[in-house]
Formats: structure tokens, C-alpha cells, sequence
């Protein structure tokens, strides 16, 4: 995932609501999957289905800086993606566009990939897919060129050449160097024409976009109606869509339950609803809205959710984690030993209990930076901090007990916890994060920011002493993850770049451990490094891991395919009505 963007979508996680856990127990938080109804033999043809989303995008170009999440949602009912993730982060060949796709061993230099295409592979224009579609999208994301406007993604930049094999169906890449994450290249894929030329690339490609090689194509576009409507490909090869149509309907968080309600929506995400829902005028919330009187909004919301009549609401586990960051470039938490005392404080299980307990949700513990509860290879790691009870840590680094809160050359041991405001659940578990450090003598105080600015003038400012927030997971760890914890280096004016790195702490044999994960390619000595970056992560306590934060979808009952998808993405040709 492009920086940009990882930086948007943890921007819409902040409004989503995050907070956290952690135990030694691996179980995730909740179901990896939670789908209503997967078998396309129960769904009927025809039918138009509405889907929420939060805005019209302004591009279906996932990878130009304007990209939401919504961009990718409505592009995977267009575009090829090669592979496809399952809820528990394991990547297949999608056999509508692969034939089969394999790499070279492990050793064998350098590595070459080769992608067989399905023949029957046709963008709605009639072209055939073909290495002119690779060809192009490497040459517009390797970065080589700076008029294309992208961040370009990983991957990309160390593609050496794409050829056409022994026919127009065989693709080769050939890499400089290997790159364990391959599988996430070409997902989506855009045809020739789109990204052959920086000025195709750069416009907008939404409302001009009409060459698609997926179930669907697009039939309308309206940004000022927030509509935009999906119609079945009449050259779609594969099995054939179910709904006749989609439409993708912009309703924003606050109004989607009224939505639901008044059957003007069959599908709708609805963690923002809950999370940030603002108490009724009159009902003698301040305005602001109190804690008291935001929580209670919350629970409201959540038993409305629940009692919609005629839909279902799922929950799973998403593929983003929250954690708590530790500044280790401001005041106290320069010295590793009070970031350690901080991390030994926190009772991860009690937190997760008063963070997602409301929601209906079991409370389970993320202990790993780089891999979620869901996916192979997951190990809690959080033993690399040590058995050195807090107090120790505290005593030894000069922060003597002496009254409620510890201090030090005649200075309380305070710090700020920076929270997105109005987030119920980011509330609930400031408030018992407070309360744990309290007791151990750290003073902290909540302070509840805007989303708009949180990650501007607060985090990549370094304005800030502890940030609770959530960040997107990845499917293929040890790649696009290596920005989180990169070791900032000295600008041009001598000052670290900390880049994603909002915690300010890093090292060169993390640095190292991640690269050699990203050119492993075999998978479970690829595990063990991220292992061993992951523990060293722990030591550093760069941040604190708390949980893979949860889903929750409500969807009509009488629809099939859709829900909360974890890792996963929709299959739209499957996704529409029950039968009978």
C-alpha cells in the first residue's frame, strides 16, 4: 500500500473507532469471516442491491493519492486481481484471470515469475489481457517516471523487465532482486490504455472510466447524486453475475441506520454508526457530548443495530490492528526503560474487555506488530519485553514513588494520550489505560483530537506523548509494513524523517530483518525473521499491539455474499438476492 495512502486509511480507522488487548491466547477477537449466505446456487438472478458507502470516489486508480477505500471496494467489481486473499490472509490465483502463476525456487537468480492467463481474458472493449497490461503498470508504478502521480507501490521498483512468454497468454517478470510479497503485483490490474501515458494515468478515472474486465462494468457515475451504479459485463467470461445491478450509494456513517430502517440500503458498514454516534439533541447531552453521554449514544446505537428488522448484523475481525505509540523522542519516553515500564503497565486483557466488551465481542490479545491473530505464522511475542515489573523499571530510570504519581528532579511523571475524538470506544479504553498507569505511577491525561488534524499536526509533528490509533493490516507482512518501523535517517537539514514512523524509534537490525523477510521467499523462513523483527520491535516498545479491531456490517437478510470480510474481499458475481 502506497504511504499516502496507508496514512488516509489510518485517518478513516481513527473515525471508525479503535482500541485495544492483549493476553497470551492467539484466538482472534472474532470470526476471520462473517458472510451471509456463500453458496451461489441459494441466489437468484436479477435485482438491484445498494451497497453504502462513505462518498462517490473521486478515481477507481487505486493507486493515486486521491484513493479511499471506497475507490478499491467499487475497482474490484471492474479489475482483475490476480490474487485473491482469503478471510485469513492466504493469497490463491484468481482462475477467472490465471491460468497458474509461479516463481522461481528460493536461490534461483534472478527471480522470474510466470503468470499463464486464462484466454478467455478480455477487457469489455474486446482486448485481450495481455503482457501490454503488465507492461504498462510496472513502467507507470516503478517510479522510474515522476510525471506519473503515484507513490508507487512496493514491489514495483524492482522489476527488471515483463515480457510476453511462449504466446499472448504466458506473462514473464523478471525481478532484480526477490521479493517474497509477488503475489500482490498486478491486483488490480488496469488495462494499457489507462496506464500507458502519465496524462491517461493522472486523470481522475472515475466517471470516464468505462474499460473493465470483472462481472461488472460501470453504467453511471453521479458525484453529485452519490451514486455510482455497477451493470453486468456483457463480456464477462466467467460465471455469470447474479444481481443484475449494484449501486453504490454515498450515505454517510450518522445516517445509515436511519437508511437501513426505511429499506433505502441492503448493505452498509456500520463500525463509524456505532462508534460515533452523537447522543439525541435534548437528551441532555453537553455540547459537546460528554463521555457519559457519547457512550450511552454508542450503546444506543448498537441495540438499534442489532434489532434492525430484516437484516443481520455481522461481525469479524478487520484487517487493521490497534496499538498504542509511544513517543520515544519527547521527554520521559527517550529512555527505553520508562517506554518499557509504560508497556509493562498496561493490562492488555482489562483493556480489551472495556474496549470491545460493550460491542458484543470477545476480548482477545494481539501480540505480534507484523501479523494479525488471523494469519499463518502469527506468535504472540510480547515476552521480548522482559518479566521486570514496572515499578523496577521505574525505580531504576530515577522515577521515584513518592506520592500518587512518580517523579523525577522535582518533575511528575505525565504524560498526554492522544485519542481520536468522538470515538466511544477510544474513550473507553483511554480512560482504563489512565487507570492502569495511574497505579503504577504514571499520570496520563486523555486528550481528545480532531481526526482531520490528529495525524498532521500531532503525529507527524511529534507533538504528542502516547497516540491510540489503528493502522490498515497487510496481507503480505515484512514488505509494506517495513514503513511503520523504519529507522528515520537525517534529511537534507540533518533532521530524522520519520516518515510513517510516528514513534521515532528504530534500528538497523530491524531495518535489516524486515528486508531480508521482504526477499524470503520461503514462507516459513520468512516467518522466522518476521519473528525475530517482531521481538525486537517489542524491545524497542516502539508501540504496543493491542487488537485486531472488529468489522461490523449489517446486511438485508435476504442477501447473499456480502457481510464482514476480514482479510477477504467480495466475489460480486456472486453477491445478490435468495431465492424464494
Amino acid at each position: 500500500m502506497r504511504a499516502n495512502q496507508v496514512v488516509a486509511v489510518a485517518i478513516a480507522l481513527l473515525l471508525a473507532g479503535t482500541t485495544a488487548a492483549c493476553s497470551d491466547d492467539p484466538a482472534p477477537s472474532t470470526a476471520a469471516a462473517d458472510l451471509g449466505g456463500t453458496d451461489r446456487s441459494t441466489v437468484r438472478d436479477g435485482g438491484t442491491l445498494r451497497w453504502a458507502v462513505d462518498a462517490v470516489p473521486t478515481t477507481l486508480n487505486v493507486h493515486q493519492p486521491e484513493a479511499t477505500a471506497d475507490s478499491a471496494l467499487v475497482a474490484r467489481a471492474l479489475l482483475p486481481s490476480l490474487f485473491r486473499l482469503d478471510a485469513h490472509a492466504r493469497a490463491t490465483a484468481d482462475p477467472d484471470y490465471l491460468v497458474s502463476a509461479e516463481s522461481t525456487p528460493p536461490g534461483q537468480h534472478p527471480q522470474t515469475v510466470t503468470y499463464r492467463l486464462n484466454p478467455r481474458a478480455v477487457w469489455s472493449d474486446g482486448t485481450p489481457v495481455s503482457a501490454a497490461d503488465f507492461t504498462a503498470q510496472w513502467k507507470a508504478l516503478s517510479g522510474t517516471d515522476p510525471a506519473y502521480h503515484s507513490d508507487h507501490p512496493a514491489g514495483y521498483a524492482g522489476i527488471e523487465s515483463v515480457t510476453q512468454g511462449a504466446d499472448p497468454h504466458e506473462v514473464k517478470v523478471v525481478l532484480t532482486q526477490p521479493y517474497a510479497a509477488w503475489r500482490a503485483l498486478f491486483s488490480p490490474l488496469y488495462p494499457a490504455a489507462v496506464t500507458g501515458t502519465p496524462e491517461a494515468f493522472n486523470q481522475p478515472l472515475a466517471d470516464t472510466f468505462r474499460t473493465s474486465a470483472g462481472p461488472f462494468t460501470v453504467a453511471g457515475y453521479d458525484a453529485a447524486g452519490g451514486k455510482v451504479a455497477l451493470a453486468r459485463n456483457p463480456h464477462w467470461w466467467g460465471e455469470p453475475a447474479k444481481a443484475e445491478e449494484l449501486d453504490f450509494l454515498a450515505v454517510p456513517a450518522a445516517d445509515r441506520l436511519d437508511a437501513l430502517d426505511q429499506d433505502r440500503l441492503d448493505v452498509a458498514a456500520l463500525t463509524a454508526s456505532v462508534d460515533h454516534a452523537v447522543p439525541a439533541a435534548g437528551a441532555g447531552a453537553a455540547a459537546p457530548p460528554d463521555a457519559a453521554a457519547a457512550a450511552e449514544a454508542s450503546a444506543q446505537a448498537l441495540k438499534r443495530a442489532e434489532a434492525l428488522p430484516g437484516l443481520t448484523l455481522h461481525r469479524a475481525a478487520a484487517a487493521a490492528f490497534t496499538q498504542l505509540t509511544l513517543n520515544s523522542s519527547r521527554g520521559a519516553l527517550a529512555d527505553p526503560a520508562v517506554r518499557r515500564a509504560v508497556a509493562r503497565s498496561v493490562d492488555r486483557q482489562k483493556t480489551a474487555t472495556a474496549a470491545l466488551g460493550p460491542l458484543g465481542l470477545k476480548a482477545a490479545a494481539l501480540g505480534n506488530h507484523l501479523l494479525m491473530a488471523d494469519q499463518d505464522g502469527y506468535r504472540d511475542n510480547s515476552s521480548a519485553l522482559g518479566d521486570t515489573p514496572a515499578a523496577d523499571l521505574l525505580d531504576q530510570a530515577g522515577w521515584k514513588a513518592n506520592g500518587a504519581t512518580r517523579s523525577k528532579d522535582g518533575k511528575e511523571l505525565s504524560l498526554a494520550l492522544l485519542i481520536p475524538d468522538g470515538s466511544a470506544t477510544a474513550r473507553r479504553t483511554a480512560d482504563e489505560l489512565a487507570a492502569e498507569l495511574t497505579a503504577a505511577g504514571i499520570a496520563v491525561k486523555p486528550q481528545a483530537v480532531a481526526p482531520d488534524t490528529f495525524v498532521t499536526q500531532h503525529l507527524a509533528t511529534g507533538d504528542f506523548d502516547l497516540a491510540l490509533f489503528s493502522w490498515p493490516a497487510t496481507g503480505y507482512p515484512g514488505g509494506e509494513d517495513r514503513a511503520l518501523y523504519a529507522k528515520p535517517r537525517p534529511g537534507p537539514d540533518g533532521l530524522p524523517v520519520v516518515g510513517l514512523n510516528y514513534a521515532r524509534a528504530g534500528s538497523e537490525e530491524i531495518d535489516q530483518l524486515l528486508d531480508r523477510a521482504a526477499a524470503e521467499l520461503d514462507p516459513a523462513a520468512q516467518r522466522d525473521l518476521l519473528q525475530k523483527a517482531d521481538a525486537r520491535i517489542w524491545q524497542l516498545v516502539h508501540s504496543v499491539p493491542l487488537y485486531q479491531r472488529p468489522d461490523l456490517v449489517a446486511v438485508r437478510n435476504t442477501v447473499a455474499g456480502a457481510g464482514a470480510y476480514g482479510f477477504g474481499s467480495p466475489r460480486y458475481q456472486d453477491v445478490g438476492f435468495l431465492k424464494g
